[in-house]
């Protein structure tokens, strides 16, 4: 990795000082202060800010989705190892999963985020247009390109920090594959992955800059196939002879959504048919769909999945066919340490928000009018710590499969600021600022957050001490970890892996290089923020 370092300007001097300005001497501040040591760390995570836009920019750039996270796993993983970091591969099964480990003895302290795309969301960075760079191509249509980067740069801060003062304590830093699908965190946790861990900081892209704790309304969310087997037949001449595995996935659809009038209002459930048979005139035998079953708690979303199950056996015996199920992926509910949270805060305050420029605020008008989204600028001051009392008991329906680790670990997630106001996740809007400078600048202030607040567990064993007491004594109150994984079910390494062999070839040609250009932008010649935005 380049690691030519920048003289720290503007904010982060200030930083820097609010830090120092507390410390008795410098003999004490270098021997034992935790604001002279995260001092440091921003200071290490500062010159690191151009290597940042390269990291970000080429995940960016290889736009995989999960499971063929190839590219961005092998590229990632070498940075570590060449900055002194210990790579084990094909962790938990999963051949684009890894863990990256350095140092000895103290707490070990886990770094995460995801870094898979989403199909079908290829997106030309810095367009305030819908553009894609290849039609019907994967793409980072949530900004998953920036969260290990934004991780990988507040480790090496660390470890900086940690050998230059000799502070005992290892880091655990590992990439959150196929999120997208909620498809390995039970896995990982399955595995033991997180058996020595003491604490975990998660990180996903925001538009905003915070973090929170309790139950944060994420659904808990079971992930499953079923296919069904039937009896082909020549569907003109013979139909009685055959057996429809089709009619079975069309009655497993109507006799669910007759359900749905009897089911708890927090649940959300929905489908996709991944194989409706051949052609017509074949009788199929073969046909699946695939359910996203989503419930507030682990019991309740083990009842709906229950229920799938039941309407499944109903549909085949219904049809004269067969069914089997695969689970694809599940994801606990998400509950966020109370301790680790308020350390976090503190940071993301002192932090605060990046600059913004006249060009980042213009880019982000023209995408919102561009795309009929409500206009609001970047924000200029950090979002107030989350909690419980402040966010009520309302579901937000959606899930991350952080929620398993969160249940195996005292674990936070620290929102940072890397996206446009009002953005479609999921869409192509979400992708076009992911290679500008505002996802560069958005990345490394989280990057600064996340240092400090690894300092703060490294060096304050009351903290780590206090959030463990919050994990055991109230976190575990409220439930116990229950996953409907069995020890037979296998992560879905297979999926995506059709599409991007047909997409890859295409997609090879626009990857970033940066050894001829100094951005993803320069290399693809689009002008920021271009000329849409003066209009």
């Amino acid at each position: 990795m380049n690691m030519k370092r920048k003289k720290p300007l503007g904010r982060t001097l200030a930083l820097v000082a609010a830090l120092l300005s507390t410390v008795a001497s410098p003999a004490v501040a270098a021997a034992a202060s935790p604001k002279a040591l995260k001092a440091e760390a921003v200071v290490g995570v500062e010159a690191q800010a151009s290597q940042v836009q390269v990291m970000v920019d080429q995940v960016f750039s290889f736009a995989e989705p999960g499971f063929q996270e190839v590219r961005t796993s092998d590229y990632l993983a070498g940075i570590l190892e060449r900055n002194g970091f210990t790579v084990t591969r094909g962790v938990a099964g999963i051949p684009t999963a890894f863990t990256a480990t350095w140092g000895s003895g103290g707490p070990l302290i886990a770094l995460g985020s995801d870094i898979d795309g989403l199909l079908g969301v290829s997106q030309t960075p810095g367009s305030p247009a819908i553009k894609p760079l290849v039609a019907g191509a994967p793409g980072h249509g949530e900004g998953h390109n920036s969260g290990m980067p934004m991780m990988i740069a507040a480790a090496i801060a660390v470890k900086q920090v940690m050998e230059k003062n000799k502070i005992p304590g290892r880091l655990m830093l590992w990439p959150g594959v196929a999120e997208e699908l909620l498809a390995t965190k039970a896995f990982y946790v399955r595995s033991g992955m997180f058996k020595d861990v003491d604490a975990c900081i998660f990180g996903h892209v925001n538009t905003g800059f915070g973090t929170a704790y309790g139950d944060m309304g994420l659904t808990a969310m079971v992930s499953v196939e079923y296919e069904f087997t039937g009896k082909t037949a020549h569907a003109g001449a013979m139909p009685w002879e055959g057996r429809s595995s089709l009619d079975a996935v069309e009655f497993m659809d109507v006799a669910w959504n007759f359900r749905r009038e009897h089911l708890p209002l927090a649940q959300r459930s929905h489908d996709v048919v991944t194989n409706g048979g051949g052609q017509p005139n074949v009788v199929p035998d073969k046909a699946s769909v695939w359910y996203y079953f989503r419930e507030k708690d682990f019991a309740s979303v083990r009842s709906l999945f229950e229920t799938g199950n039941e309407i499944a056996d109903a549909a085949a015996q219904a049809t004269g066919t067969t069914v089997k199920r695969r689970l694809l992926g599940y994801a606990a509910p998400n509950f966020g340490n109370k301790p680790m949270a308020e350390a976090a805060f503190a940071n993301i305050q002192a932090v605060g928000m990046p600059q913004w420029s006249a060009a980042d605020q213009a880019f982000v008008r023209s995408v919102q009018t561009a795309n009929k989204l409500k206009v609001q600028p970047l924000g200029t001051a950090v979002m107030p710590l989350s909690t419980p009392e402040t966010r009520g008991s309302a579901s937000i329906g959606g899930s991350d499969d952080i929620g398993d680790v969160m249940w195996a670990v005292p674990t936070i997630t620290i929102g940072y600021p890397a996206n446009i106001p009002n953005v479609i996740f999921h869409h192509a809007t979400a992708a076009m600022a992911m290679a500008t400078p505002i996802a560069h600048k958005g990345t490394v202030a989280g990057a600064k957050a996340v240092a400090m607040t690894v300092i703060d567990l490294m060096t304050r064993p009351k903290l780590l001490a206090d959030a463990k007491t919050y994990y055991r004594d109230v976190q575990l109150k409220t439930q116990s970890y229950d996953p409907v994984l069995t020890a037979d079910d296998r992560p879905a390494i297979h999926l995506n892996e059709k599409v991007m062999k047909e997409m890859r070839p295409q997609m090879e040609k626009y990857y970033y290089d940066p050894a001829r250009y100094s951005t993803y932008l320069e290399q693809l010649g689009i002008a920021y923020p271009g000329p849409a935005a003066d209009k």
